[in-house]
């Protein structure tokens, strides 16, 4: 079952990652500069519809493995290395920064988008990408600790 809870919280932590770097990096400056306002707000209402699905499923899996492989791998919480204490907070802030983003401007966005009221729309995607721009920063700071964090923080 270790192999298996390792696969899983690693392949998660990239899916999640791994989609908001494509979407802030990639995807974000491209519907910036080839679509209107109203073909670029409903753009980003629909790709959230299909991601932020895949983000739960994702952080779900992240948490649950990772507390799973802490109680069953390492023997509790009072045997882990820091690094693992740092990115376990991290990972917790990642996803309560998720949850707000998916119930509070994500909702605006998507409210605004059908009623196609653009203004409140763009304020809408604005939080949502300030705020998955800071999630991304973690997350990548998270692989990062994951891969080297035993070396310098042992």
């Amino acid at each position: 079952m270790i192999p298996l809870a390792f696969s899983l919280h690693v392949l998660s932590a990239t899916i999640w990652v791994g989609g908001m770097f494509f979407a802030y990096v990639i995807l974000r400056p491209v519907a910036a500069t080839q679509f209107e306002p109203a073909q670029r707000l409903t753009l980003w209402s629909q790709v959230f519809s299909k991601f932020f699905p895949w983000v739960w499923a994702c952080a779900i899996l992240v948490l649950g493995t990772g507390f799973w492989l802490i109680a069953n791998k390492f023997g509790g919480m009072k045997n882990l290395a820091p690094y693992i204490h740092i990115m376990m907070t991290m990972g917790i802030v990642m996803v309560l920064i998720f949850m707000h983003v998916f119930f509070a401007p994500t909702r605006k966005l998507t409210r605004a988008v059908k009623e196609q009221n653009w203004e409140e729309a763009a304020k809408g995607l604005a939080q949502v990408r300030a705020l998955i721009g800071v999630n991304l920063i973690i997350g990548l700071s998270v692989i990062a600790l994951a891969t080297a964090g035993r070396y310098y923080l042992g």
